[in-house]
């Protein structure tokens, strides 16, 4: 079913069309059999970053798309209704670029950004570690100083990342590391894919998402120009924790595009099935079952739509986005779940697409903050 969306403005609408109209045709003819395989799916980016459709939330004067955020999550909505790994890396590669575009130089954002939003470069959001998922201070990757007399001589950096989606395969990471003690002892920098001494481990095997892999980081003693240093020392955690807002508005929208494509699917078979001589969408036991999944999907959009809106029009928004990510990824596994149960025994073997949803839609419950985490973001705010 085409979802019926209010935007704000005709380009707005003709965007979505676009969207659905790539979508249509790069993603949905292979989407099974890549993520069966495992395939990933260079093409389908390469065809999204021609369009313009990878750095839609940044101004125009730097390569992006002048994209309010109500517009953008529904575009990555779109495609999460289609192709969820891709819909993730999509929203990653947005949250990785966001540390430059706001607290980097004039000179940084000229030579880095335009490759970045233009969608000749993707990139890689590294922050996790094995021991530092949700306690982000924890984490113990190290940038030492190379000469502590001289600032221009660069670092030196040791440790390992998690949980790196794109990783191996990105063109640049969004790198958080330590350069001092405590929670005001980590920066942030960007690091290119040719480092010195930097190696990734192997895909992770994974629940879901298969096709776009996530990987783990190793730099031992990778040496980084001082002039990739993002803000400044010190300022790391306010840096990952000021993109983690919009990132956990880009989960949300990709969770809805599950749920809707899940919902979708569950309708249809109802449709067509039938026992006892009728459809199975006229035994009101089901009926009801898919009217609850219906109005999940409707609340889970409506939440991470006011998020984005309180986003575009510059007021605190913090709150907003921990509700729509936790409502959102609730709602999404909530309602492929209750999909699988629609299709019956069908609905529990690959044949069908409800059942990689359902796997799909668990992990958007555990990244960019679990969703206990949003749960204490929510309660410290009340």
């Amino acid at each position: 079913m085409t979802v019926d969306r209010l935007l704000p403005t005709d380009d707005a609408r003709d965007l979505i069309d676009l969207t659905r109209a790539i979508a249509d045709k790069t993603m949905t003819p292979i989407v099974d059999s890549y993520e069966c395989a495992r395939t990933y799916p260079a093409e389908v980016f390469a065809a999204l970053g021609e369009a313009g459709l990878l750095g839609l939330p940044y101004p125009e004067d730097v390569g992006g798309g002048g994209q309010p955020y109500e517009v953008y999550l529904q575009v990555i909505e779109e495609i999460a209704a289609r192709w969820a790994a891709v819909a993730v890396a999509v929203s990653v590669h947005s949250l990785s670029c966001h540390p430059l575009f706001v607290f980097g130089t004039d000179e940084q954002r000229l030579r880095w950004l335009p490759d970045m939003v233009g969608g000749t470069r993707i990139g890689a959001y590294s922050l996790s570690e094995p021991q530092a998922g949700s306690d982000a201070a924890a984490l113990q990757c190290r940038a030492r100083r190379v000469d502590d007399a001289d600032p221009a001589a660069g670092y030196l950096i040791s440790g390992t990342k998690a949980w790196i989606t794109h990783g191996g395969v990105a063109d640049f990471y969004t790198l958080f590391a330590r350069t001092g003690e405590g929670s005001k002892g980590i920066s942030c920098f960007l690091v290119p894919a040719d480092a010195d001494n930097l190696s990734f481990g192997p895909p992770e095997d994974k629940m879901g998402l298969h096709a776009v892999p996530t990987a783990s980081a190793f730099y031992d003693q990778t040496p980084l120009a001082a002039h990739r240093r993002i803000g400044d020392e010190g300022q790391g955690l306010q840096i990952a924790f000021s993109a983690l807002d919009s990132g956990r508005l880009g989960i949300a929208a990709v969770a809805v595009g599950l749920a809707q494509s899940a919902l979708d699917a569950a309708v249809a078979y109802a449709h067509e099935r039938t026992t006892f001589g009728r459809a199975i969408i006229d035994h009101q036991g089901l009926g009801f079952l898919l009217a609850d999944m219906a109005a999940a999907v409707d609340s889970a959009r409506a939440t991470y739509l006011d998020a984005a809106r309180r986003r575009d029009a510059g007021v605190p928004y913090s709150r907003n986005a921990s509700v729509a990510k936790l409502i959102a990824t609730d709602a999404a596994m909530k309602v492929t779940t209750d999909a699988v149960q629609v299709l019956g025994g069908n609905g529990y073997i690959r044949d069908y697409r409800v059942e990689r949803l359902m796997r799909e839609a668990k992990i958007t419950q555990i990244f960019e903050g679990t969703n206990q985490i949003q749960r204490l973001v929510i309660a410290r705010s009340l």
